[in-house]
């Protein structure tokens, strides 16, 4: 079950299938991609949450699988959003780390945490999404580096409703991603510094890697929200470098360039109303003890959601407030979105204006002139180079010296033993044909023919045609059986 888990909610390290799925239709990835069919493993957990909860001792004091693999993941992948330059795979890569949220809630026993968080995830991820599909319409691509930046000016809206999901997704007060994933980092009880009634005080790990993640999360939506909305409108440097190579048909075209425009109402209206729900579907689940509200509304979606069996665990799998915790989670989110705002949009932006080219990176930048940063960064340029590990290493040895393995097995041993098994067949068969079918079988249906034959000669004497020879024959037989009945009657 772990390992459905793992591989259907793209946890490390069998998430290598996500980010590529990310590649079909935008609306589609909206869908089964953020909301749906990728959380199905973690909707699992929680549905056989009894299962995992005593099969993994997750109310004990150690430290199991789930929660482990689920604070890796947030982690490592958030750190692969930052170098992606596709916007989907970057949406892509932080959905992996949202599911890394979610698991790791499951495991440390933050259960209605985790599909409250599932539950808004749904909101903010898939009007990303829907935003990134509305950029990639009118620029047509989904490059951030070559074929976007300055999109704010062409497309106001679609920027707007993209800050309201980005700072959803950043956990940042009041919308939802805060409520679901501050409550998660309570569930982890670790430190016991910040207060709050989830978790078990085992998962100090966990709490940091939720930290971490909070301020990856921050940070790499910012990168995002600069390179497609902010600095200079590249799409344009892209149509010149491919009219470059031209032929004399340059000319023609010279001013044929078209800047973005903004998405039609019917793009808008389900950005406006994911934007919407954005905001507001974090209050259904406030903290417990929050006075602003009845206790009645404060368990509301935590009635709404508890599967049966569920008060089977009822002390740690909802947590309580921690306003010290939400004080620190969000001064850090607010860190990772003030260092990514120093580096592009001062730093990178600044230097794009004074040399009036249009940057995405600053030149001399750290990974440039830091051999262990740039050792770094072609790590997560190569996603820790764990898709060589499977199309290179696992598939390449499957296909090269484990196929040839095989035909080898297959020519050599399996065909030798057909083959085999066939001559010897034949031969069987050759023994029965001659020894059983011409030797007993013939031998009977043509003995039996033989007899017929010389039954019919001795027969066809007696029929000879002539009435003197059958009288004769009749009298005979009478006289027999006259003589049988005198016999009978005698005794």
């Amino acid at each position: 079950l772990m390992a459905a888990v793992m591989s259907k909610s793209g946890q490390f390290f069998l998430h290598t299938w996500l980010p590529d799925a990310m590649a079909g239709p935008t609306p589609v990835s909206a869908l089964i991609h953020a909301a749906t069919m990728v959380v199905a493993g973690i909707f699992m957990v929680a549905r056989l949450y009894p299962v995992f909860f005593e099969g993994m001792q997750i109310g004990g004091s150690s430290i199991n699988l789930l929660s482990t693999v689920g604070a890796v993941t947030l982690v490592f992948a958030g750190l692969l959003a930052f170098v992606q330059t596709d916007i989907k795979k970057v949406l892509a890569y932080s959905t992996v780390s949202q599911l890394g949220y979610m698991a790791m809630a499951l495991g440390v026993g933050a259960w209605t945490a985790a599909v409250f968080h599932l539950f808004t995830h749904a909101f903010f991820k898939a009007n990303l999404f829907l935003g990134s599909g509305s950029v990639a319409h009118a620029v047509h691509s989904f490059d951030m580096k070559k074929s976007m930046g300055g999109m704010k000016k062409f497309m106001p809206r679609t920027y707007i409703t993209f800050i309201i999901g980005s700072v959803a997704l950043a956990g940042l007060p009041p919308l939802a991603g805060f409520w679901s994933k501050d409550e998660i980092l309570v569930g982890t009880g670790g430190w016991g510094l910040f207060g709050g009634t989830g978790g078990n005080g085992a998962y100090t790990f966990h709490l940091l890697m939720g930290m971490v993640g909070a301020a990856l999360t921050a940070a790499y939506m910012t990168r995002c929200i600069y390179l497609t909305f902010h600095g200079e409108y590249r799409g344009n440097d892209a149509h010149d470098d491919d009219h470059a190579h031209a032929d004399d048909h340059d000319d023609a075209h010279a001013g044929d360039h078209h800047d973005p425009h903004e998405s039609g109402p019917r793009i808008l209206w389900p950005l406006y109303i994911l934007s919407g729900f954005s905001i507001l579907v974090g209050f259904l689940n406030l903290p417990k003890g929050f006075q602003l509200v009845p206790k009645s509304w404060q368990l509301r979606f935590e009635h709404f959601i508890e599967p049966a069996g569920a008060s089977y665990f009822p002390a740690i799998a909802h947590g309580g407030p921690s306003w010290s915790l939400a004080i620190v989670s969000t001064a850090i989110a607010l860190a990772g979105i003030g260092g990514a705002y120093w580096y592009y949009f001062v730093k990178v932006d600044g230097l794009a204006k004074q040399t009036g080219q249009h940057l995405t990176e600053l030149p001399n930048g750290l990974v440039t002139t830091n051999k262990l940063a740039r050792t770094g960064h072609k790590v997560l340029v190569e996603k820790y180079y764990l898709d060589h590990l499977y199309t290179g290493v696992i598939a390449g040895f499957t296909k090269g010296p484990l196929a040839r393995a095989a035909y080898w097995v297959n020519q050599n041993i399996i065909d030798g033993a057909v083959d085999s098994a066939g001559r010897t067949a034949v031969k069987v068969g050759q023994g029965v044909y001659d020894t059983i079918d011409q030797g007993v079988i013939e031998g009977v249906v043509n003995g039996s023919g033989k007899i017929s034959d010389a039954t019919g000669e001795e027969l066809r004497r007696i029929n000879t045609g002539k009435v003197q020879n059958y009288a004769a024959i009749l009298f005979a037989g009478a006289a027999v059986l006259a003589g049988a009945f005198i016999v009978i009657l005698a005794l």
